[in-house]
């Protein structure tokens, strides 16, 4: 029973190690606890898990039945010493295989959180180098959008700057033809009043002559 004890114990300890370092076994270590934890086999790990305890507490019992039985005696008996020292060290490999159970099961549950948190972590570090790739995509169709709206535009001023000068020329033109519109109405006038003067002293001479 206790080197049976001993060679589990072993054997925990032995996987534990091979779980704290990152080796290729380690993996397939991983693999088979997956695999046992899996269908019946939490089943058959609590029983065997419950049974332990159940021959644990049989052994402290024990132990406190031969306690008592030395203090009623008053004496020290030899074979109840070495049933108390048996019972001892059966009882302490149990409970030290008990806790080093529980250690692999909670360092298998933590490293498959551990391997699960890292795969969220690498999703949402592709999906921000998507988001920033994109971004950077959209900044730059921006910039390429912004600089065909400023070519646009300049071509758009100087257009404008054209036909300011076309207007400012076809109004100094019309200017200059309402202008000259005005000399020759002027120059109209006064030929008119020339030919009205003009007949007045013809009808004068008329009628001297008469």
């Amino acid at each position: 029973m206790i080197q049976l004890l001993f060679t589990v114990i072993a054997a925990e300890m032995a996987l534990i190690l091979t779980l704290l370092f990152r080796t290729p076994l380690r993996k397939l270590v991983i693999l088979s606890l997956d695999r046992v934890k899996r269908g019946k086999g939490p089943i058959v790990v609590q029983t065997i898990a419950g049974t332990v305890f159940v021959v644990l507490i049989s052994s402290v019992y024990s132990m406190v039945k031969i306690q008592n039985r030395m203090i009623e005696a008053g004496e020290v008996n030899p074979t109840d010493q070495v049933l108390m020292s048996n019972h001892l060290l059966e009882a302490s490999l149990m409970g030290f295989l008990l806790f080093l159970a529980l250690m692999i099961d909670r360092l298998h549950h933590y490293i498959r959180e551990l391997r699960l948190l890292r795969k969220t972590m690498e999703v949402a570090k592709k999906q921000i180098r998507a988001s920033e790739d994109a971004s950077v995509e959209k900044l730059k169709s921006l910039g390429e959008e912004a600089t065909t709206l400023r070519s646009k535009i300049t071509k758009l001023e100087a257009e404008v700057e054209a036909k300011t000068k076309e207007a400012n020329a076809a109004e100094a033109e019309t200017e200059a033809l309402r202008k000259q519109s005005e000399e020759y109405l002027l120059e109209y006038d006064r030929l008119l009043e020339d030919n009205q003067n003009i007949r007045n002293q013809l009808e004068s001479i008329e009628h001297g002559s008469s």
